[in-house]
């Protein structure tokens, strides 16, 4: 089996590779230098599709590319990054797709549970359709929408809306580690708000559930089944850490770091993996308690 991986040099891409193998893996990279000191020399380095009429050469495309949404405020400059850095790509790929004769059997492609905008504790499966309009939905939204377009009979289309990715190996948990490990951590304002997460692993093996069965296809949220408060989640993990919890970041500190990108904090969703379960994928880490666990190791 031949996969293209675009996004292969971030935290998913380059952990889901390993787990790829023995298969032949591509990946697309604007920076093939960079990607190949993250990736090692084992693996084709595509620097432009360009050149390209098509993919038919390959069996499964995983679209991972994306300005990460958190690293920056939300500058309208900013945000045409965001957006470009998934929609251009992602059409680009679909374009490709489409333009085949016997093109990939399969299409994953990323997106995030911010489709849903902010939900209060409303519990969400896939079926939810009251979406809050707000520049998360709408990023998701289209870059959604550009993806299902490679949708036929010979190309299945499985949908990613991604929570928190819980890994030591880097992301959004690294950047909350500090705090909490100097016994300063707690909830982001009243601490009320959803957060629904995935634990590394699951996010892998939850991929690579998606390629061996042909019957998935569709919009799968990837979260555990088990969400949590963001005041949960804080105790779960000063627990891990086994520091206190007993400070709050209140709401205006917040927003005058971050700006309007706070609202990825303040606000959250309930969201459940409904499909993903129905579609027989059992959960490695299903409670916050176990997928903190990597901490204490």
């Amino acid at each position: 089996m031949k996969i293209l991986i675009t996004g292969g040099s971030g935290l998913i891409g380059s952990n889901l590779i390993p787990i790829l193998r023995p298969y032949d893996v591509s990946v697309y990279t604007r920076n093939a230098a960079m990607a190949e000191q993250i990736l090692g020399h084992n693996i084709q380095f595509l620097s432009s599709l360009t050149h390209l009429s098509n993919l038919d050469d390959y069996d499964v495309v995983i679209n991972l590319a994306g300005e990460p949404i958190a690293n920056k405020k939300w500058t309208d400059e900013q945000k045409h990054r965001i957006e470009y850095s998934r929609w251009s790509i992602t059409e680009d790929i679909v374009t490709l797709i489409n333009a085949g004769e016997n093109p990939p059997k399969l299409l994953i492609s990323g997106s995030a549970i911010g489709f849903y905008g902010r939900q209060k504790d409303n519990i969400i499966d896939e079926n939810f359709s009251s979406s809050h309009d707000e520049f998360s939905h709408r990023l998701c939204e289209r870059w959604e929408t550009i993806a299902k377009k490679a949708q036929s009979d010979k190309t299945r289309v499985c949908i990613l809306r991604t929570g928190v990715v819980i890994t030591k190996r880097g992301g959004a948990l690294q950047k909350m580690l500090l705090p909490f490990k100097l016994g300063l951590g707690g909830p982001m304002g009243d601490g009320s708000q959803y957060m629904s997460w995935i634990h590394l692993e699951d996010m892998l093996q939850g991929i690579a559930h998606l390629i061996a069965n042909d019957s998935c296809q569709g919009v799968y949220n990837f979260t555990a089944p088990n969400p949590v408060t963001n005041a949960e989640f804080s105790r779960e993990l000063a627990a891990s850490l086994s520091r206190p919890c007993v400070f709050k970041v209140p709401k205006f500190v917040l927003r005058m770091m971050m700006g309007e990108m706070a609202d990825l904090v303040l606000y959250g969703q309930r969201v459940v993996p409904t499909s993903l379960e129905e579609s027989g994928y059992k959960f490695i880490y299903p409670k916050i308690s176990q997928a903190l666990d990597c901490l204490r190791k």
